[in-house]
């Protein structure tokens, strides 16, 4: 058995900020500075426009259909999971939406509705799964397949949920023309690369980790050009400690539930541990990656910086809690972490 200080130096490296979310903070942090405005921020604006079309078109290039196919039939750990991203996440969002409207601005309490509606991550879903011992084959399918068919199920969420009368929607029309813009911009492109898999897929794969950046880039773009017109409108006059505060505890709240819940139903359901730790990973997770895109389309750029903080608060605390109880799970009797040591990435689809 490993000594305590082990496995607190474990569990500390676990925790130790990845540089994507170091190149994050880095963009807040020049955004804050040196905000973009004037000439500069329309390029920027349509360089981002660009970028987005082209992070989805890729999104859609790189999933195997393979891999939701090899799994359907275990189809009743994918309908937890999906009930979990689709279901127990909104609602939990729209039942906090009153405190949080108390506590917090009301484009932070959007901001929390909406990450309650994206899809699960891929990589850190995998990787955690693979750390804990669980079922990986199913959560390579359960995390695609969130994605998938996040991709055809947010614009109706958000356009239900979010856009009728939002305080921070981009004003270009009605809810009906914000989920269009949804399609245009980021499910068109996604279509595209599927439909361009069988020519363009084996260069895709062979070029995952050079195509990673181009991912990250996207991100990292969209998050300065988004803090760059918040701050030019005044963010950090509008969100004090105090505020800040209620956020974290917020976000805190809402992964302990949903960590609770599918653990909850995963045993209620008679699940084998394998699969109760899939459904724990997979169904308590909010993808970074295709949440900043979506934002950039849907909302006016002065309310995005605030919109898109509850995520990236969020993105990192799910990340750190989750590293500990994977820890944890794979210290359990019979588990061999020292085979596999993946390290999750931020750069989460």
């Amino acid at each position: 058995m490993a000594s305590m200080p082990a496995l607190l130096a474990r569990t500390m490296r676990r925790l130790a900020l990845d540089g994507f979310t170091i190149a994050l903070m880095g963009m807040v942090a020049l955004a804050s500075i040196a905000p973009a405005s004037g000439a500069a921020a329309l390029a920027l604006g349509k360089v981002t426009t660009v970028a987005i079309g082209l992070l989805f078109f890729l999104h859609g290039a790189k999933l195997s259909r393979e891999a939701l196919v090899a799994g359907i039939a275990h189809w009743r750990l994918h309908l937890l999971v999906l009930c979990s991203t689709f279901v127990m996440f909104p609602l939990m969002g729209l039942a906090i939406e009153p405190l949080a409207l108390i506590l917090l601005t009301p484009e932070l309490t959007m901001g929390i509705l909406f990450l309650c509606l994206l899809p699960s991550t891929v990589q850190s879903s995998i990787a955690f799964t693979a750390l804990a011992r669980g079922n990986v084959a199913a959560a390579v399918c359960s995390a695609s397949a969130s994605n998938f068919i996040g991709i055809f199920l947010m614009p109706l969420l958000v356009g239900a949920l979010m856009l009728q009368g939002a305080t921070g929607a981009s004003g270009d029309g009605s809810g009906f023309a914000q989920v269009m813009k949804i399609v245009q911009q980021l499910l068109l492109p996604f279509i595209a690369g599927q439909l361009l898999r069988p020519w363009i897929g084996a260069f895709i794969d062979r070029h995952k980790p050079l195509l990673r950046y181009v991912d990250q880039g996207s991100i990292l773009l969209v998050v300065y050009t988004a803090f760059s017109e918040s701050v030019t409108e005044g963010l950090w006059q509008h969100i004090s400690a105090p505020t800040l505060g209620a956020l974290i505890g917020l976000s805190c709240l809402m992964l302990a539930i949903a960590l609770g819940l599918a653990t909850w139903a995963s045993r209620r359901l008679g699940f084998s541990k394998e699969d109760e730790i899939t459904i724990v990973f997979c169904g308590s997770k909010k993808s970074l990656a295709s949440g900043v895109p979506m934002a950039k389309v849907l909302f006016a750029p002065s309310a995005l910086g605030m919109i898109i903080l509850p995520l990236m608060l969020f993105h990192q605390i799910q990340l750190m809690v989750c590293a500990v109880l994977a820890q944890r799970w794979a210290r359990r009797p019979g588990a061999d972490i020292e085979s596999r040591q993946p390290h999750p990435s931020s750069n989460e689809k």
